[in-house]
């Protein structure tokens, strides 16, 4: 029996951009709504969704009440689901990034994106965990060896690329 392939996918960082997390376009100042997304993400995250993910592409991401609200604000204003083919259904929080694990778990992930080591850690039960780097310069900037079984990747292009296979 084959198992079917359902990716988990971060949203700050991998989704939304930090390059602006210290200016007043940040997910925590008054313009969030202008926060860029990473480039490529959404042609990335709809031919996924198309493809070998159909229907099966969830966004998991760390939140309070406040960043939950705005997430959705945010998505809602850059036309998140028509773009990218996920459904606001497949858009999940937790508070604590341990809890992405049981998320990962019920839903039977079996491939995450995130921008942090930590949270990719935590998700023994995930066969393939991809660490996001937006740009080249975010991966030199951590020069650390990665644990067994997560893999770099920059942009969305290299992303795509592995998801693919």
């Amino acid at each position: 029996m084959k198992t079917e392939k359902v990716l988990g996918v971060d949203f700050g960082g991998v989704i939304s951009d930090r390059v602006a997390d210290n200016s007043d376009t940040s997910f925590f100042a008054d313009r969030f709504l202008e926060t860029p997304m990473v480039d490529g993400a959404f042609d990335a995250l709809l031919r996924l969704s198309a493809g070998p993910f159909e229907g099966r592409v969830h966004i998991i991401s760390k939140a309070g009440p406040k960043i939950q609200e705005r997430t959705r604000l945010w998505m809602s204003y850059h036309q998140f689901t028509d773009r990218t083919g996920i459904p606001e259904t497949n858009v999940h929080f937790c508070r604590e990034r341990p809890d992405k694990a049981p998320i990962c778990k019920r839903l039977a992930v079996t491939h995450f994106v995130d921008d942090r080591v930590d949270v990719l850690s935590y998700l023994e039960m995930v066969p393939v965990k991809l660490l996001f780097r937006a740009r080249i310069d975010d991966a030199r900037s951590d020069p650390a060896p990665l644990p067994s079984g997560i893999a770099c990747v920059i942009g969305w292009a290299e992303a795509e690329a592995a998801l693919m296979r």
